[in-house]
């Protein structure tokens, strides 16, 4: 099959990070795949930063030292702003590893790329029909509509997927309560604040190299259901509320908004079409994980995926990808679940947080704590 006249084997939607591991997953496994992307332009925002010890792991197995190599060590992690040490793990990747999203992005769709990947940006899909042996994708481009043959689709197109609603996936959804705006300024000195409980809100604040990031909640706003960023004097205003700051002399290079609305698909797989990464299931960015599950996502279906094209693959294969996967991020889902209400619940939540603090006090607490958030609970 040749994408160029308007057939693949593999259809991915999304170029993000998780659609883009998954070509690259694909490719080395000598499965031709196209990529749709509607963004015209890679992204160049800092978003989730975010590695695991379990993701350093699977992307030093593909040959990425050299983003590894970049990243900054984060001995320690939180859980709902209560911050410990990671206990030691059986890894030489330890610890979280701090890298900005639009870096790790870039390497995956150059090795993508590099490998053989077709990647068609300025691409929306418009319109699916999934067929017993084959799904017929349609795609508005800058040269016109464009239609696609695939024998597999696989949505990775974030938690609006755009290919989870035209196939009719099923999901279970909560609604957002709570809305937090986040900046990252440039020109600015203010102090570190590290997920702080204050009697307006709720205020983090860090600063690499020349960028400071503020992420802020102000008790009692309403959420806004709004689809594009805040304006910068939104921010600055919450923030002045809040802490009693003013970050009005900074200079904004990224502003975004984001509420606690979380989602899990009730299946990943319609027949030939799939969803991974935040497609598959979206929470708040409390703790790191989503990249990192949509990145396990792509690894773990990759390989599941190109042995049923090949028609190598056991029967049944393909489905143990949402009977393995589906149960981690349910689980991520409890525990975001969790520490959302241990970081913004009100007076009612200062009980447990203090019961908490105690039981991270302990070893065997930590321990758990680190298999988990290192993602090596999920170890196959």
């Amino acid at each position: 099959m040749n994408p160029s006249r308007g057939a693949a084997p593999v259809v991915v939607v999304g170029a993000g990070p998780v659609g883009l591991l998954l070509a690259c997953e694909l490719r080395r496994a000598d499965v031709p795949v196209v990529v749709l992307e509607r963004l015209t332009t890679p992204m160049a925002e800092s978003r989730a930063s975010q590695l695991t010890t379990r993701t350093a792991e699977l992307l030093h197995e593909r040959g990425f030292g050299a983003l590894l190599a970049e990243a900054a060590h984060e001995p320690r992690t939180h859980f709902g702003g209560l911050g410990f040490e990671l206990s030691p793990v059986d890894s030489p990747f330890g610890g979280n590893w701090k890298v900005p999203q639009y870096r790790t992005e870039a390497a995956l769709g150059a090795r993508a790329v590099e490998l053989g990947a077709t990647v068609l940006r300025g691409h929306e899909l418009t319109g699916l029909t999934a067929a017993p042996d084959h799904v017929r994708c349609e795609a508005a481009g800058p040269d016109g509509p464009r239609r696609i043959t695939a024998r597999y689709l696989v949505g990775c197109d974030g938690s609006g997927s755009t290919v989870r609603r035209l196939a009719g996936f099923p999901v279970t959804e909560t609604a957002a309560t709570r809305e937090l705006l986040r900046a990252d300024l440039t020109g600015l000195r203010i102090r570190d604040r590290r997920f702080e409980r204050l009697p307006g809100g709720f205020a983090v604040a860090s600063t690499r190299g020349s960028v400071t990031r503020v992420m802020v909640h102000a008790f009692g706003d309403a959420v806004t259901g709004r689809r594009g960023a805040p304006g910068f004097d939104e921010v600055v205003r919450a923030w002045a509320r809040v802490t009693g700051e003013d970050v009005s002399g900074g200079t904004p290079i990224w502003l975004d908004a984001f509420d606690t609305a979380k989602g899990l698909a009730d299946a990943y797989r319609r027949g030939r079409v799939l969803l991974a990464g935040d497609a598959a299931h979206w929470h708040p960015p409390v703790g790191g994980q989503a990249l990192n599950l949509g990145l396990q996502d792509a690894v773990d279906l990759g390989r599941k995926l190109a042995a049923t094209v090949h028609g190598t693959a056991a029967p049944g294969l393909l489905d143990t990808y949402q009977d393995e996967r589906r149960p981690v991020a349910a689980r991520v889902l409890d525990h975001v679940a969790a520490q959302e209400h241990l970081m913004f619940g009100g007076p009612e939540a200062e009980p447990l947080r203090a019961v908490l603090a105690e039981l991270i006090g302990l070893e065997q607490v930590r321990a758990h704590l680190t298999a988990t958030a290192s993602n090596l609970d999920a170890r196959p």
